[in-house]
Protein backbone atom coordinates (compact mmCIF):
# COMPACT_ATOMS: atom_id res chain seq x y z
CA UNK A 1 0.00 0.00 0.00
CA UNK A 2 1.24 3.58 -0.29
CA UNK A 3 2.11 5.78 1.90
CA UNK A 4 0.20 6.67 5.07
CA UNK A 5 -2.33 9.67 4.16
CA UNK A 6 -2.28 8.53 0.56
CA UNK A 7 -4.57 7.24 -1.55
CA UNK A 8 -4.26 3.18 -1.06
CA UNK A 9 -2.99 1.22 -3.85
CA UNK A 10 -3.00 -2.31 -3.31
CA UNK A 11 -1.77 -5.36 -6.02
CA UNK A 12 -5.36 -7.13 -4.59
CA UNK A 13 -7.79 -5.26 -2.49
CA UNK A 14 -7.05 -5.36 0.82
CA UNK A 15 -3.49 -7.27 0.64
CA UNK A 16 -0.29 -5.85 1.90
CA UNK A 17 2.08 -8.87 0.33
CA UNK A 18 3.59 -8.74 -3.38
CA UNK A 19 1.63 -10.30 -5.92
CA UNK A 20 0.51 -13.91 -4.55
CA UNK A 21 1.73 -15.90 -7.48
CA UNK A 22 4.29 -16.14 -10.63
CA UNK A 23 1.43 -15.43 -12.98
CA UNK A 24 0.14 -12.68 -14.39
CA UNK A 25 -3.17 -13.19 -14.24
CA UNK A 26 -5.19 -13.42 -11.25
CA UNK A 27 -8.94 -14.43 -11.16
CA UNK A 28 -11.37 -15.56 -8.18
CA UNK A 29 -15.30 -14.88 -7.56
CA UNK A 30 -16.36 -11.38 -6.67
CA UNK A 31 -18.09 -13.02 -3.35
CA UNK A 32 -14.10 -14.64 -2.30
CA UNK A 33 -13.17 -11.22 -1.21
CA UNK A 34 -16.21 -8.68 -0.82
CA UNK A 35 -17.67 -11.20 2.08
CA UNK A 36 -14.78 -10.52 3.72
CA UNK A 37 -15.27 -6.81 3.60
CA UNK A 38 -19.25 -7.28 4.19
CA UNK A 39 -19.60 -6.47 0.04
CA UNK A 40 -18.04 -2.96 0.73
CA UNK A 41 -15.12 -2.51 -1.00
CA UNK A 42 -13.38 0.95 -0.54
CA UNK A 43 -11.99 3.23 -3.19
CA UNK A 44 -8.72 2.39 -3.98
CA UNK A 45 -6.89 2.07 -6.77
CA UNK A 46 -4.08 -0.39 -8.27
CA UNK A 47 -0.69 0.34 -10.16
CA UNK A 48 0.50 -1.63 -13.09
CA UNK A 49 -2.56 -3.77 -13.07
CA UNK A 50 -5.70 -3.75 -15.30
CA UNK A 51 -9.03 -5.21 -13.79
CA UNK A 52 -11.82 -6.79 -15.25
CA UNK A 53 -15.28 -7.34 -13.37
CA UNK A 54 -17.90 -9.24 -14.65
CA UNK A 55 -21.44 -9.74 -12.90
CA UNK A 56 -23.50 -12.56 -13.52
CA UNK A 57 -25.90 -12.52 -10.78
CA UNK A 58 -26.48 -9.47 -8.12
CA UNK A 59 -26.08 -5.71 -8.53
CA UNK A 60 -23.82 -3.43 -7.58
CA UNK A 61 -23.12 0.77 -6.76
CA UNK A 62 -19.61 1.41 -8.15
CA UNK A 63 -17.38 4.65 -7.75
CA UNK A 64 -14.70 5.53 -10.72
CA UNK A 65 -12.80 8.47 -9.09
CA UNK A 66 -15.59 11.11 -9.27
CA UNK A 67 -18.30 9.26 -10.71
CA UNK A 68 -21.04 6.87 -9.20
CA UNK A 69 -22.47 4.24 -11.12
CA UNK A 70 -25.47 1.36 -10.49
CA UNK A 71 -24.18 -1.99 -12.20
CA UNK A 72 -26.51 -4.85 -12.98
CA UNK A 73 -26.11 -8.31 -14.26
CA UNK A 74 -25.17 -8.96 -16.99
CA UNK A 75 -22.55 -6.15 -17.14
CA UNK A 76 -19.08 -6.31 -17.56
CA UNK A 77 -16.92 -3.39 -15.82
CA UNK A 78 -12.86 -2.49 -16.93
CA UNK A 79 -10.60 -0.97 -14.94
CA UNK A 80 -7.24 0.35 -16.35
CA UNK A 81 -4.77 0.74 -13.35
CA UNK A 82 -4.36 4.12 -11.00
CA UNK A 83 -8.45 4.62 -11.59
CA UNK A 84 -9.81 5.04 -8.33
CA UNK A 85 -12.52 2.66 -7.75
CA UNK A 86 -15.20 1.13 -5.43
CA UNK A 87 -17.67 -1.08 -4.83
CA UNK A 88 -20.91 -1.84 -3.18
CA UNK A 89 -22.49 -5.29 -4.34
CA UNK A 90 -25.75 -6.96 -3.19
CA UNK A 91 -25.61 -10.07 -1.06
CA UNK A 92 -24.72 -13.09 -2.64
CA UNK A 93 -23.54 -11.04 -5.46
CA UNK A 94 -21.86 -13.77 -8.42
CA UNK A 95 -19.42 -12.94 -10.12
CA UNK A 96 -15.70 -13.39 -11.46
CA UNK A 97 -13.01 -10.39 -10.98
CA UNK A 98 -10.27 -10.74 -13.18
CA UNK A 99 -6.79 -8.95 -12.99
CA UNK A 100 -4.16 -8.46 -15.20
CA UNK A 101 -0.83 -7.38 -15.33
CA UNK A 102 0.24 -4.71 -17.99
CA UNK A 103 2.69 -7.38 -19.40
CA UNK A 104 0.51 -9.69 -20.41
CA UNK A 105 -2.29 -6.89 -21.34
CA UNK A 106 0.80 -5.87 -24.29
CA UNK A 107 0.93 -9.32 -24.96
CA UNK A 108 -2.51 -10.82 -25.59
CA UNK A 109 -3.10 -6.74 -27.74
CA UNK A 110 -0.24 -6.65 -29.62
CA UNK A 111 -2.29 -7.10 -33.01
CA UNK A 112 -5.22 -4.87 -32.05
CA UNK A 113 -3.64 -2.14 -32.55
CA UNK A 114 -6.51 0.51 -32.89
CA UNK A 115 -8.58 -1.24 -30.32
CA UNK A 116 -5.67 -1.06 -27.98
CA UNK A 117 -6.86 2.63 -26.84
CA UNK A 118 -10.31 1.21 -25.64
CA UNK A 119 -8.25 -0.07 -22.79
CA UNK A 120 -7.06 3.45 -21.38
CA UNK A 121 -9.99 5.11 -19.79
CA UNK A 122 -13.15 3.05 -17.60
CA UNK A 123 -15.81 1.38 -19.43
CA UNK A 124 -18.84 -1.01 -18.61
CA UNK A 125 -20.66 -3.12 -21.56
CA UNK A 126 -23.72 -5.10 -21.44
CA UNK A 127 -23.83 -8.86 -22.51
CA UNK A 128 -26.58 -9.30 -24.92
CA UNK A 129 -28.73 -12.30 -25.69
CA UNK A 130 -27.03 -12.91 -29.10
CA UNK A 131 -24.41 -15.93 -29.52
CA UNK A 132 -21.06 -13.95 -29.16
CA UNK A 133 -22.77 -12.68 -25.83
CA UNK A 134 -23.13 -16.35 -24.47
CA UNK A 135 -19.70 -17.47 -25.69
CA UNK A 136 -18.27 -14.48 -23.19
CA UNK A 137 -20.21 -15.81 -20.61
CA UNK A 138 -18.86 -19.42 -20.96
CA UNK A 139 -15.42 -18.07 -21.42
CA UNK A 140 -15.40 -16.12 -17.61
CA UNK A 141 -16.40 -19.39 -16.35
CA UNK A 142 -13.98 -21.28 -18.47
CA UNK A 143 -11.67 -19.08 -17.46
CA UNK A 144 -12.58 -19.64 -13.26
CA UNK A 145 -12.17 -23.12 -14.00
CA UNK A 146 -9.03 -22.97 -15.85
CA UNK A 147 -7.20 -21.19 -13.20
CA UNK A 148 -8.04 -23.20 -10.10
CA UNK A 149 -6.76 -26.08 -12.12
CA UNK A 150 -3.66 -27.53 -12.85
CA UNK A 151 -4.28 -29.19 -16.20
CA UNK A 152 -1.26 -29.46 -19.27
CA UNK A 153 -1.17 -26.61 -20.99
CA UNK A 154 -3.28 -24.23 -18.49
CA UNK A 155 -1.09 -20.72 -19.25
CA UNK A 156 -1.59 -20.87 -23.09
CA UNK A 157 -5.59 -21.95 -22.39
CA UNK A 158 -5.93 -19.01 -19.52
CA UNK A 159 -4.41 -16.30 -22.22
CA UNK A 160 -7.04 -17.86 -25.07
CA UNK A 161 -9.69 -17.38 -22.90
CA UNK A 162 -8.76 -13.76 -21.52
CA UNK A 163 -8.17 -13.09 -25.30
CA UNK A 164 -11.31 -13.67 -26.34
CA UNK A 165 -12.79 -11.43 -23.75
CA UNK A 166 -10.66 -8.52 -24.37
CA UNK A 167 -11.23 -8.90 -27.94
CA UNK A 168 -15.26 -8.99 -27.15
CA UNK A 169 -14.68 -5.77 -24.68
CA UNK A 170 -12.93 -3.77 -27.43
CA UNK A 171 -15.21 -4.37 -30.36
CA UNK A 172 -18.26 -2.88 -28.08
CA UNK A 173 -15.87 0.12 -26.47
CA UNK A 174 -14.71 0.90 -30.15
CA UNK A 175 -18.37 0.76 -31.25
CA UNK A 176 -19.07 4.50 -29.78
CA UNK A 177 -16.30 5.63 -31.77
CA UNK A 178 -17.00 6.96 -35.51
CA UNK A 179 -15.13 4.39 -37.84
CA UNK A 180 -11.42 4.92 -38.54
CA UNK A 181 -9.35 5.02 -41.50
CA UNK A 182 -6.26 2.71 -42.40
CA UNK A 183 -4.07 5.52 -41.89
CA UNK A 184 -5.27 6.30 -38.60
CA UNK A 185 -3.95 3.53 -36.95
CA UNK A 186 -0.81 4.27 -36.63
CA UNK A 187 -1.77 7.69 -34.66
CA UNK A 188 -3.62 5.78 -32.43
CA UNK A 189 -0.28 3.84 -31.51
CA UNK A 190 1.18 7.04 -30.41
CA UNK A 191 -1.60 8.12 -29.03
CA UNK A 192 -1.52 4.66 -26.60
CA UNK A 193 2.17 5.67 -25.89
CA UNK A 194 1.66 9.26 -25.28
CA UNK A 195 -0.71 8.02 -22.45
CA UNK A 196 1.84 5.70 -20.89
CA UNK A 197 4.44 8.37 -21.29
CA UNK A 198 2.32 10.15 -19.72
CA UNK A 199 1.39 8.32 -16.44
CA UNK A 200 5.34 8.30 -15.65
CA UNK A 201 5.93 11.71 -16.18
CA UNK A 202 2.71 13.77 -15.23
CA UNK A 203 4.74 15.32 -11.81
CA UNK A 204 7.68 16.27 -13.72
CA UNK A 205 5.74 18.82 -16.10
CA UNK A 206 7.54 18.64 -19.12
CA UNK A 207 6.33 20.29 -22.31
CA UNK A 208 4.71 18.71 -25.18
CA UNK A 209 7.66 18.92 -27.19
CA UNK A 210 9.12 16.19 -25.10
CA UNK A 211 6.59 13.68 -25.12
CA UNK A 212 6.32 14.03 -28.93
CA UNK A 213 10.49 13.52 -29.09
CA UNK A 214 9.94 10.13 -27.87
CA UNK A 215 7.35 9.50 -29.96
CA UNK A 216 9.16 10.14 -33.09
CA UNK A 217 6.56 13.01 -33.82
CA UNK A 218 6.60 16.56 -33.82
CA UNK A 219 4.75 18.47 -31.36
CA UNK A 220 2.57 19.64 -33.67
CA UNK A 221 1.67 16.30 -35.12
CA UNK A 222 0.83 15.16 -31.50
CA UNK A 223 -1.43 18.01 -30.64
CA UNK A 224 -2.91 17.08 -33.93
CA UNK A 225 -3.87 13.59 -33.07
CA UNK A 226 -5.16 14.54 -29.98
CA UNK A 227 -7.63 17.02 -31.68
CA UNK A 228 -8.90 14.86 -33.65
CA UNK A 229 -9.42 11.81 -31.63
CA UNK A 230 -10.17 12.76 -27.80
CA UNK A 231 -10.90 17.08 -29.04
CA UNK A 232 -8.50 17.98 -26.91
CA UNK A 233 -4.44 19.36 -27.39
CA UNK A 234 -1.75 17.37 -26.23
CA UNK A 235 -1.38 19.89 -23.25
CA UNK A 236 -4.99 19.88 -22.18
CA UNK A 237 -4.87 15.84 -21.67
CA UNK A 238 -0.84 17.21 -19.62
CA UNK A 239 -2.68 19.39 -17.96
CA UNK A 240 -5.91 16.93 -16.74
CA UNK A 241 -3.43 14.34 -15.41
CA UNK A 242 -2.32 16.58 -13.17
CA UNK A 243 -5.92 17.65 -12.00
CA UNK A 244 -7.15 14.43 -11.86
CA UNK A 245 -4.08 13.47 -9.38
CA UNK A 246 -4.70 16.90 -8.03
CA UNK A 247 -8.58 16.32 -7.31
CA UNK A 248 -7.87 12.47 -6.06
CA UNK A 249 -5.42 13.54 -3.30
CA UNK A 250 -7.54 16.54 -2.01
CA UNK A 251 -10.66 14.27 -1.41
CA UNK A 252 -8.69 10.42 -0.56
CA UNK A 253 -5.73 12.00 1.58
CA UNK A 254 -5.40 13.62 4.45
CA UNK A 255 -2.09 15.54 2.95
CA UNK A 256 -2.19 19.57 3.56
CA UNK A 257 -3.02 21.32 0.66
CA UNK A 258 0.92 22.32 0.40
CA UNK A 259 1.63 18.86 0.35
CA UNK A 260 -0.32 17.87 -2.91
CA UNK A 261 1.35 20.80 -4.26
CA UNK A 262 4.40 19.20 -3.75
CA UNK A 263 3.57 15.65 -4.59
CA UNK A 264 2.52 16.71 -8.03
CA UNK A 265 5.79 18.71 -8.55
CA UNK A 266 4.86 22.14 -7.96
CA UNK A 267 7.52 24.00 -6.50
CA UNK A 268 5.48 26.95 -5.11
CA UNK A 269 2.07 26.00 -3.50
CA UNK A 270 0.39 29.38 -4.83
CA UNK A 271 1.09 28.50 -8.21
CA UNK A 272 -0.64 24.84 -7.86
CA UNK A 273 -3.97 27.35 -6.26
CA UNK A 274 -3.68 28.62 -9.70
CA UNK A 275 -3.33 26.21 -11.70
CA UNK A 276 -6.34 24.03 -9.98
CA UNK A 277 -8.69 26.95 -9.98
CA UNK A 278 -7.62 28.05 -13.47
CA UNK A 279 -8.73 24.73 -14.04
CA UNK A 280 -11.36 23.87 -12.12
CA UNK A 281 -13.03 26.86 -11.59
CA UNK A 282 -12.30 26.78 -7.28
CA UNK A 283 -9.84 26.48 -5.26
CA UNK A 284 -8.52 23.41 -3.65
CA UNK A 285 -9.67 23.90 -0.38
CA UNK A 286 -12.88 24.94 -1.68
CA UNK A 287 -12.86 21.86 -3.73
CA UNK A 288 -11.72 19.88 -0.84
CA UNK A 289 -14.78 21.06 1.28
CA UNK A 290 -17.66 20.92 -1.38
CA UNK A 291 -16.48 17.10 -1.54
CA UNK A 292 -16.98 16.69 2.11
CA UNK A 293 -13.51 15.94 3.12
Amino acid sequence: MANVGAIPVYKLYGEHAPWPTPEMVHCESIAARSRLHNWHIKPHQHNGLFQILYLDQGSARIQLDDMHRSMRAGQILMVPQVCIHGFEFSRNTIGHVVTLAYPLISKLTRQMTDGLAALTAPSMHTLGDDEESGYIRVAFSALDAEYRGVAPHRDILIEALLGAILVWLTRHAMQALPPRPKEAVRGGRHLVRFSELLEENYTRHFPVAYYAKQLGITAAHLNLLCRRTIQKSALEMIHERVLLEARRNLVYTSMTISEVSYALGFSDPAYFTRFFKRGTGQSPKDFRRRAGT
